[in-house]
């Protein structure tokens, strides 16, 4: 199995400046060490478009994973926060659950988690966040320019994407990004 963080074949980054949310993600899906797809959606709206989740690894578990965080918002009705918490516990606990292989970044307007299968939920302390094989790329970018230009979130995103995209050979310049 692998080490959870060290997927291969995508890139999400989420940004929170100005009361703004922006996630992003990039489009290309790998098999070994071919590309089998360009513009894959990564990154999608939740519960009323109102949360935005993104994935990394496995795109199987992470269909599975996305499904049972829907179910747990549902059961939530829309608290984030509770129902990253419960989704951890259970894959933790659950024995099928505990062997898929992703990472999840979910955020609403005022919250930015990362989910993990080791049980983890991490709210980063900037509002900065990545996840994926050009997860530290995306991220060394996006606090740089974060801390020394005034562009918004969105742009942040994309710049920061575009540049992981340039260094990381499982990302590609088909970014999507979605905004709160």
């Amino acid at each position: 199995m692998k080490e959870f963080g060290r997927f291969e074949g995508t890139t999400i980054l989420s940004v929170r400046r100005e009361n703004r949310l922006a996630m992003g993600g990039d489009g290309q899906v790998t098999m070994g060490e071919s590309v089998v797809k360009q513009k894959a959606r990564k990154i999608r709206r939740l519960y009323n478009d109102k949360i935005l989740a993104g994935f990394a690894g496995s795109t199987a578990d992470a269909l599975s994973l996305f499904s049972r965080f829907e179910q747990k918002l549902e059961e939530f009705h829309g608290n984030l926060g509770r129902a990253v918490v419960e989704l951890a516990k259970d894959w933790r606990t659950d024995r099928a659950l505990r062997h898929l292989e992703a990472l999840l970044l979910v955020a609403d307007e005022k919250n930015t988690d990362l989910v993990s299968g080791n049980g983890d939920v991490i709210e980063p302390d900037d509002g900065i966040v990545a996840i994926g094989s050009g997860g530290p790329y995306a991220l060394a970018a996006a606090r740089a320019l974060a801390k020394h230009t005034s562009l918004a979130a969105k742009d942040i995103v994309r710049e920061a994407m575009l540049l992981a995209g340039e260094i990381c050979i499982f990302t590609n310049e088909q970014i999507l990004v979605e905004e709160l």
